[in-house]
C-alpha cells in the first residue's frame, strides 16, 4: 500500500492515556451537560431515589442517568439498548458516568418513571437562558406540527374506517360462497375436497376478523372523541396539509423566540387542530419569560376571535391572519372586508357607497354580535355581485377592533408572518431530522411528552452553544 496513509498495525502494543480527562477536551459539549446536571437541585425537581436506600443493593444516581440521556438526545441516540451499548465503548460517556454501564431496562425504566422531573429540567434550562440575558422573548412564534406515533393508521380506527372495512369483508364473504357453489358444480375428487378445505379456512378467517371488528364498534361508541388506537391508546389520527395524507400521531405545539430562535415553552397533545391552544401557550410563554407584555405570532390555523380576546385581556398582542371562510369571493361577489366601517358613525359603507347602519344586537357561542344592513339594496345596480338575498348584511362583534388591529399588524412593512415561518419551522425541521422517520419511539401521551422535552432541551443546549459558545455556557452555569 505504498503511497498511502498507512494504520497501525493491529498487534502493536497501545498506551492509551491513564486518566480518562485526557481524552475529553475543555471546551467539549460532554462537559455542558456535566455542569448543568451537577448544577441541578434533583430532589425539587422531583426525581426518584435522589438519596440511596438503606437496604438492598444500591440503585444508579438520577444524575448518572439524566446525564446518559441528554447526551443521548444531543447525540441522536434515544433508544435505551443503544445507549446501553454507547455507556460500554463510548469514552465520552465513560467520562460522562464514571465507566457505569446501566443496562436497558433500567435507562427505560428512569425516563418512564421521571418524566415530570424531565420536563421541569426542559424547563430549567429556558430559564437559565433567560436569567443569563440571552433569552428576552420580546417577540415569539408558535405553530403545531404533526408527530407519528408508535401506531400504524390500519391500527387506528373510526366509525367510518370501521364501516368500510366491515363492507369490503361482507364484500369478501359473498365472494367466497360463489366460489363454493362453484367448486360444488364444476369439481370432483381430491381436487373439489382441497379447494373446498382452503375456502372454508379463508371463510372462517374473515369472520373472526368481522367479528373482531364489530367488538370494535362496540367499544368505539364510549370512545369520547370516536378514534380507537390499538398499539399507543392516546395517538390519534390526524390530517396533515399534503392532501388526502395524515397519519396517527400527536399535535406538537411549539414558542419560539424570534431573536434566538430558542424553544421557549412546547407541549404534546392528541388534538387534531390548534384553534383554541393560542392563549394557554402565550400565557405559558409570559410566565416562562417574565415579561409583563408579549407579542405573540401564530399562522391562521389558530385564528379565533376568543382567543384573541384572551390574549388582549392578559397584556398578551396575538397576531393572527384570519382565514378566508366565504365562498362570495370564489363566486365573484363582495366579501366582508370591501365593507369598510366607520367608527364615528357606527356604519359599513358599502362598495356602492350606501350606509348599512346597526339594526340589533344577537348573542352567537358567548359573543355579542351586531348586526347592520341597508333597505337600499334592491334598487342597487351592484346587487348581483353583492348578495343572493333580499339585503347584504353585515355582523360585527363587539371586539371587532382588536381583530382589525390584527389585520393591521399583519400588513405591516415589519411582515411579522414573514418573521414567524422562519422563526419557528425550522426548530421543528431539525427536531424531525433527529427523530427520523418513525418520530415518536415510546407509547402514551405522558411518556412522549418525556420524550419530545429531552429532545427539546438538547436542541436548546446546541443553540446556546451556537449563540454564546461551550465557554461561555459553562461560564453562565457556574456563575
Amino acid at each position: 500500500m505504498a503511497g498511502f496513509i498507512e494504520g497501525m498495525n493491529r498487534e502493536q502494543t497501545t498506551l492509551f492515556p491513564e486518566r480518562l480527562e485526557d481524552w475529553i477536551y475543555e471546551d467539549h459539549l460532554v462537559r455542558v451537560v456535566d455542569l448543568f446536571v451537577d448544577e441541578l437541585d434533583l430532589a425539587e425537581l422531583g426525581f426518584q431515589r435522589h438519596a440511596a436506600a438503606r437496604t438492598g443493593r444500591p440503585g444508579y444516581h438520577p444524575a448518572v442517568l439524566l446525564k446518559l440521556f441528554i447526551y443521548g438526545y444531543l447525540n441522536r441516540i434515544p433508544s435505551s439498548r443503544r445507549l446501553e451499548r454507547e455507556a460500554g465503548r463510548n469514552v465520552e460517556l465513560m467520562w460522562l458516568t464514571g465507566r457505569l454501564v446501566p443496562d436497558h431496562k433500567t435507562i427505560a425504566d428512569f425516563r418512564r418513571n421521571n418524566g415530570g422531573a424531565i420536563r421541569k429540567t426542559c424547563a430549567q434550562f429556558v430559564e437559565l437562558c433567560r436569567r443569563i440575558g440571552v433569552l428576552k422573548g420580546e417577540c415569539v412564534a408558535v405553530d403545531g406540527s404533526k408527530f407519528k406515533a408508535v401506531n400504524n393508521r390500519d391500527r387506528n380506527f373510526t366509525k367510518g374506517k370501521l364501516a368500510s372495512r366491515l363492507a369490503h369483508l361482507e364484500a369478501e364473504v359473498g365472494r367466497y360462497i360463489e366460489e363454493a357453489d362453484r367448486i360444488d358444480r364444476q369439481e370432483t375428487g381430491e381436487a373439489r375436497t382441497e379447494r373446498a378445505a382452503h375456502l372454508t379456512g379463508r371463510f372462517l378467517r374473515i369472520r373472526q376478523e368481522i367479528e373482531r371488528l364489530l367488538a370494535m364498534q362496540d367499544a368505539l361508541a364510549d370512545a369520547p372523541d370516536g378514534q380507537i388506537s390499538l398499539t399507543d391508546p392516546d395517538a390519534r389520527a390526524m390530517a396533515t396539509r399534503a392532501q388526502h395524507s395524515g397519519h396517527v400521531g400527536y399535535n406538537v405545539q411549539s414558542v419560539v423566540d424570534a431573536e434566538t430562535h430558542l424553544i421557549v415553552t412546547h407541549a404534546v397533545t392528541n388534538q387534531g387542530h390548534d384553534r383554541d391552544l393560542l392563549a394557554v401557550m402565550a400565557c405559558v410563554a409570559k410566565t416562562v419569560l417574565q415579561r409583563e407584555d408579549l407579542h405573540i405570532l401564530a399562522d391562521k390555523g389558530y385564528f379565533s376571535a376568543r382567543e384573541i380576546l384572551t390574549c388582549h385581556e392578559l397584556g398578551i398582542t396575538a397576531t393572527v391572519p384570519r382565514p378566508d371562510t366565504s365562498g362570495s369571493r370564489s363566486e365573484g361577489r363582495y366579501v366582508k372586508a370591501d365593507f369598510a366601517y366607520e367608527a364615528t358613525a357606527d356604519i359599513y359603507r358599502c362598495p356602492a357607497g350606501e350606509a348599512l347602519t346597526y339594526r340589533y344586537t344577537t348573542e352567537e357561542d358567548g359573543l355579542q354580535l351586531r348586526r347592520y344592513w341597508t333597505t337600499a339594496c334592491a334598487a342597487c345596480d351592484l346587487k348581483a355581485r353583492c348578495t343572493t338575498g333580499r339585503e347584504r348584511r353585515i355582523t360585527r362583534w363587539e371586539q371587532e377592533h382588536l381583530i382589525e388591529a390584527v389585520q393591521a399588524r399583519r400588513r405591516s412593512a415589519s411582515a411579522p408572518m414573514s418573521v414567524r415561518r422562519s422563526t419557528v419551522e425550522h426548530p421543528f425541521g431539525t427536531l424531525k431530522s433527529w427523530m427520523g422517520p418513525s418520530h415518536f419511539l415510546t407509547r402514551r401521551l405522558h411518556n412522549v411528552r418525556t420524550e419530545f422535552a429531552l429532545n427539546v432541551l438538547a436542541y436548546n443546549i446546541k443553540r446556546m452553544v451556537s449563540l454564546i459558545g461551550i465557554a461561555g455556557l459553562m461560564k453562565a452555569m457556574s456563575g
